[in-house]
């Protein structure tokens, strides 16, 4: 399942480009996760500044798929993970709510995101998305998310969550779009991570459903969730992730972990599938070149969840990926998926090397990567540099690769952007630093060092994106430019 929701949305090429090399590693289904990203006819005005597949695009592609033995699976969330469509002045009403929200901890906003089950108009809206989504997928399945929904019991549905419980009113809802999918004859799919909260209503769940019960930390407890569907006798698959995003460069050691897990629980419970999540939560600054050693590892773990020999995936990487006969571009690749591990810190869902750039403007009191900005004082100077060695090491060796094929230097390329882009957060750390130690002068000439790569970074970033995506950097990269403001600043607020 690749994220097209966040920033990056793929041109057809590079989709038609991926099934290729998925086929190879016989993947045979695929899913692209959209929230806003579909050319909804209507709604223009929602996805224009993203970019979106169109109808005819995913009738080429899925076509294509067909040819590879691929299942292109419909992907469209439909409870929660909406906002962009919940700020549609049209659209607002259906919201269970209509402003922001105070989360938990305290350390961000939550926008609306949910749609209001109990609202005459929500489901008049999923079927008009679903009449103009689904007839282009000849897939019998459709993936309608339903994951997340934070907003659910705070706003119209309040008393009726306080009547009949949060759970219920949830389950009463997806029985509700599970009619609209069936009368569509599509096989309904949905992430499962709402209903385990409450594991009483999982037998009340229709019967041809398919729970995807995901998880990404190296600890996700899928064994205990994967029997709790098995038990109720739900068809499930189990969806570990990549671990790319927020990270920029990758954290292979949680990802191969949780890849491994999701595998061996699958197989133990009797999983019907695995689906390889690549998430894009920061804007998706990371390229699919860092997420390929990832996706060979799913795939080769799918198959046999007891085996997989990283000789052997870097030279199925080098050879049928990065068609690089000297291997150097998959071996640098891979070795920068561990190089957080030089900064000693750890934290779910990121790395600093991920969020210390790409850290949204304190005011504006985002979701994710908010912790990029805390970072440095938890690692010493010794730390940062050592992880800025390693990263400037692989780039060496990128640099010395000679690739013949386009595919090859595309990928090649992604991947010194993104290592860039790391070695931009152990420099704004490193910056950070002399700052609070007071160091004025050296602080003034980072700065402006800093101020200078970032532009070059952000000129080439801007080159590269045509040539594989859709729209403009707008959505993917804009924290270049809000950390060439706070060098510019001395100092950030």
């Amino acid at each position: 399942m690749l994220d097209i929701s966040r920033g990056r949305v793929p041109k057809l090429e590079t989709l038609l480009d991926l099934v290729e090399k998925l086929s190879d590693f016989k993947i045979n289904e695929l899913q692209l996760y959209t929230e806003h990203a579909f050319a909804y006819k209507k709604y223009k005005s929602v996805w224009q500044s993203w970019g979106a597949l169109t109808a005819r695009e995913i009738q080429i592609l899925a076509a294509r798929c067909q040819e590879l033995g691929i299942d292109l699976v419909p992907n469209q969330n439909s409870f929660g993970h909406l906002r962009y469509f919940l700020k549609d002045p049209r659209l607002k009403k259906i919201g269970e709510l209509s402003a922001p929200y105070e989360a938990e901890t305290k350390d961000f906003l939550r926008r609306p995101t949910t749609l209001a089950p109990n609202h005459p108009g929500t489901l008049p809206f999923l079927r008009e998305l679903y009449d103009e989504l689904l007839p282009n997928f000849p897939s019998e399945f459709y993936n309608i998310g339903g994951d997340e929904t934070w907003d659910l019991g705070r706003g119209q549905s309040k008393k009726l969550c306080e009547k009949k419980g949060k759970g219920r009113v949830y389950l009463d809802f997806l029985k509700n779009i599970h009619r609209e999918v069936s009368a569509r004859n599509k096989r309904m799919m949905f992430w499962g991570d709402i209903i385990l909260k409450y594991p009483k209503l999982i037998h009340e769940l229709p019967e041809n459903v398919v729970a995807l019960n995901w998880g990404y930390e190296a600890s996700h407890p899928f064994a205990q969730e994967a029997a709790r569907f098995a038990k109720a006798k739900i068809p499930f698959y189990v969806c570990p992730g990549t671990s790319t995003w927020q990270t920029l460069i990758g954290k292979h050691d949680n990802a191969f972990a949780n890849l491994r897990a999701a595998a061996k629980a699958g197989k133990k419970f009797g999983a019907i599938g695995f689906l390889n999540s690549d998430w894009g939560d920061g804007g998706h600054p990371q390229p699919l070149a860092v997420s390929w050693p990832l996706f060979a590892a799913g795939a080769a773990l799918a198959w046999n969840s007891k085996t997989l020999n990283g000789k052997n995936l870097l030279a199925v990487l080098s050879r049928d990926v990065f068609e690089d006969t000297t291997g150097k571009i998959a071996r640098a690749g891979f070795r920068l998926g561990f190089v957080h591990r030089k900064l000693g810190v750890k934290a779910a869902n990121e790395t600093p090397l991920g969020t210390v750039i790409a850290a949204p403007r304190p005011a504006d009191r985002e979701l994710f990567c908010r912790n990029g900005l805390k970072w440095f004082a938890k690692i010493s100077v010794k730390k940062i540099r050592a992880a800025l060695s390693e990263i400037q090491s692989q780039r060496e060796i990128l640099a010395r690769a000679k690739l013949k094929s386009e595919s090859g230097k595309i990928l090649a390329r992604e991947l010194d952007l993104a290592a860039r882009m790391a070695e931009q957060s152990c420099e704004f750390m490193l910056w950070q630093q002399a700052v609070v130690a007071g160091i004025k002068l050296e602080a003034k000439k980072m700065a402006q060092k800093g101020v200078r790569e970032l532009g070059k970074l952000e000129k080439d970033f801007k080159a590269y994106w045509p040539s594989r995506n859709k729209a403009t950097t707008k959505h993917c990269s804009p924290f270049l430019r809000w950390r060439m403001a706070d060098y510019r600043r001395g100092g950030w607020s």
